[in-house]
Formats: C-alpha cells, structure tokens, sequence
C-alpha cells in the first residue's frame, strides 16, 4: 500500500499562508492545486462567522476544544523513565487496554506499525512543514471513542462539530495518559492526536481489529459504526496484538450507498465495486467535500449518521457477518428506510443549547 504525504491532505492544505514557506513550496510543486486552495482559504473558516450554521455562543464550544488540543501538542511525547520496569506481554495488555476503557475509550486494539501506515512527511504546521517521519515505534495502541448518536444525527448542524470537538478531546486524553504511563514504565511512547498525527488513524484501526473502511472512507466499527473518533499511541513496550476482523461491510456498501447518494457535496463514490482494473473506487473527493464544510461550519457528519451500523439497528446487532448474504442485507435497509427514510435528522438542539 503506497504511503500518503500529510502535505497533500486538505486539512494541511487549507492552512498554508500565503508568503510562508509552506505555501511557497507546495505550490510550486502543485501549481494545479493552487487556485482551489486559495479559494478555499478566501472562505470563512469552521466555526466562524458568515457559516451557514453559526452561532455566536454555540459555534464557539468547538473552537474551545481545538483551542485547547492545540495547546496540549507539546505534551505528545516526553522525558521517559530511565528505570525500565520489566513485565509481561499478557500483563502490561490487559493494563493498557482497561486504562484505555478507564478513561473513556469505547474500543481499544492493538497491532505491529506498518510502514504504510505512516504518512510520508508531515504537513499541517509550518514549524515542521516537509520533515520526513521516521518512527521506529513497533506497536500501535488504538482506541475508539463513541460519538452521541442524536448529536450526530443533528448534522450539518452545529450539535455536530461541537460532538466530533469533543470526542477529539476524549481520544486526546486517553491517549496523553496511556503514553505517560507507559513513558513511566521506561518506555517510548508518542501520543497521535487531532492535527499532530504522524499516522494514518483509520488503516491503524482496521489492522487492530476495531472495524474495517466503508465507502465513507472512514472506518466502520460493528458496534458504532462510523460514529467514533479515533487516537494512537505508538510505543517501543512489546505487547500482545489483535487480528483484524471482518463483517461483511464491503458487501454491506456495495448494496447500501446511503452516504454517497446523501452527501450534500456528492464528494463520495457510487460505483458498486469497491476495485476494478486495481484501482480503488471508494474515495472521497477531499476538495468538495471540504469546501462543503467551509460553507457549513461544520464538518458536516452526514455521511455517518446515514450509515446503517452508526444507529445501533437490531438487525445489525443480531447478525455476525453480512458477507455473501443480500438477502440480510437488503432487510437491515428496509428496516432504516422504513425507521429513518433517507437518513436520520434530529432538528434542532439539544435542551442545553437552546
């Protein structure tokens, strides 16, 4: 699998300042990218004023929450113990995985790091535009955070950027406490959070067994469906790994294709096949997808909330694996439409935010 540069992601795009170096040297390495971006970057930014969706109190709470993510990156990595305790494999898992949960994370998994699961070269901040990544961490510890499923229901609204805000923040916790701890054992360990990733969170989840990548192209877990956010910590402690799982969901999409016939952008692929001619046909259209947001203020949530395994249907539940069976899959859809028709809204907001 060829690995993916962080310079040439929107989320890193949307940031180079005109006169910066970053912006500089991308553009004059992507000249055909240039006249999107700048457009892109003219716009009002999440959250802010002339969104479609702002609000001058609410709009606010999630730019607290990525205020504050910002100003905890530092703390990612760390001095570590120089006192190694020594412990078993099957101990220091089971440890791990119950402080994970301790502190919020709805499912935890682990894996050895892949070299295409890291990006190539880091991107989103200017003070390290362009470094190449070299982590010599040999496990992953990767955890789920559930997502509310009526705030996320309420997308594009805002309830749903301050709902992804927040569970940024939840993953970001787990994560500082499971890399402190582990740095306190006497061993390396980076924590990966929102904008100061050095991986790929979703191909990391997949090989750890929390879910497998839909037609959303984010990860689907059985439980939640897309309707979690996710955080690593890569470390050098040797632990027990887990095997990646399967429940059928390519078959699943193949047949469903509620999020891309929902997606206000039509940024998300309808064709049947997930491959064909080795190439994959389950994208997302990053810049239209991404200039929706702009106009929104929000990071839209659509295409979750449309996904049948997001709202924790019976039907979903009672079945072990849809591959090769139509006949399963085509009931669960029958029961979603006949419950939500489309997809599932929830208008207005919470009491709380009224």
């Amino acid at each position: 699998m060829k690995r993916v540069d962080e310079r040439d992601t929107m989320f890193a795009r949307a940031n180079y300042q005109k006169g910066s170096q970053a912006y500089e040297d991308y553009y004059m390495k992507n000249p055909h990218k240039k006249s999107i971006d700048d457009s892109i970057r003219s716009r009002p930014n999440l959250c802010e004023e002339g969104t479609m969706t702002y609000n001058e109190l609410n709009s606010a709470i999630p730019e607290a929450s990525f205020q504050f993510l910002g100003d905890i990156i530092h703390l990612c990595e760390g001095k570590i113990n120089p006192e190694k305790i020594i412990c078993s494999k099957k101990v220091i898992t089971k440890r791990i995985k119950g402080l994970a949960k301790k502190y919020g994370a709805n499912l935890v998994g682990i894996t050895k790091l892949q070299d295409y699961h890291f990006y190539t070269h880091r991107g989103r901040h200017e003070e390290n535009y362009g470094e190449k990544i070299n982590c010599n961490h040999k496990y992953a510890i990767v955890f789920a955070c559930e997502m509310d499923k009526d705030m996320i229901n309420r997308g594009p609204m805002i309830s749903e950027v301050i709902e992804t805000s927040k569970c940024y923040v939840d993953t970001a916790i787990v994560g500082m406490i499971l890399s402190y701890y582990i740095r306190n054992l006497g061993y390396d360990a980076r924590n990966h959070m929102d904008s100061n990733y050095l991986l790929i969170p979703g191909l990391v989840a997949k090989d750890a067994g929390l879910g497998e990548i839909g037609r959303n192209t984010i990860l689907t877990t059985k439980e939640y469906g897309s309707r979690v956010r996710l955080g690593v910590v890569s470390t050098d402690l040797e632990l027990e790994i887990d095997e990646p799982i399967t429940f059928g969901l390519e078959d699943f999409c193949r047949l469903c294709k509620n999020c891309a016939f929902t997606c206000p952008s039509q940024s998300l692929s309808n064709e049947t096949e997930k491959f064909s001619n080795d190439k994959v046909n389950w994208i997302v259209n990053q810049e239209t997808c991404y200039i929706k947001w702009r106009y929104l203020g929000t990071d839209c949530g659509m295409c979750i909330a449309s996904c049948p395994f997001s709202q924790e249907m019976e039907s979903i539940k009672k079945v072990d694996t849809f591959k090769g069976n139509e006949q399963l899959i085509g009931e669960v859809l029958s029961e979603f439409r006949k419950k939500y028709g489309k997809r599932p809204f929830v208008p207005g907001n919470p009491d709380w935010l009224r």
